[in-house]
């Protein structure tokens, strides 16, 4: 049993490092989620807490987790032209952050996209912990 495991290991096939980093690259680039959600995923499908930030920190290193942000952020924006924009703006807020992007990060980034409406993100202090919220076990 153990010579299965080692082979499958030295060819890869047992490489939960390997597969926590392209899972969340893939996710992060396809799936136009955050950080948050990548971890809480990574952690459903078994991956130990230390390998999944080992991935999530690689991942973060090819993809910019804030152009991303900013790229799903304008698709909801331009697909909801009936709505006023403060009003917008807010829902935008909660959106991305269902997305599982940091809550600073979105903060910033909208303040930085629609600054005629940042009155409208005032009271929407980040609260939550920037490492993912996880209870600990």
């Amino acid at each position: 049993m153990d010579d299965a495991l080692l082979r499958l290991r030295e060819r890869r096939f047992l490489d939960d490092a390997g597969f926590a980093s392209r899972y969340a690259r893939s996710r992060l680039q396809h799936s136009g989620v955050g950080r948050n959600r990548l971890r809480a995923a990574l952690r459903a499908k078994g991956v130990t807490r230390e390998t999944a930030e080992a991935g999530l920190e690689d991942a973060l290193e090819q993809v910019s987790e804030a152009a991303v942000l900013d790229r799903v952020a304008r698709h909801y924006w331009k697909s909801r032209t009936r709505e006023e924009p403060q009003r917008k703006l807010r829902k935008l807020w909660a959106f991305l952050l269902r997305r599982g992007f940091p809550a600073t990060l979105v903060l910033t980034r909208l303040r930085a996209l629609w600054p005629r409406w940042q009155d409208a993100l005032d009271g929407l202090d980040p609260e939550e912990p920037e490492t993912g919220g996880e209870v600990e076990e």
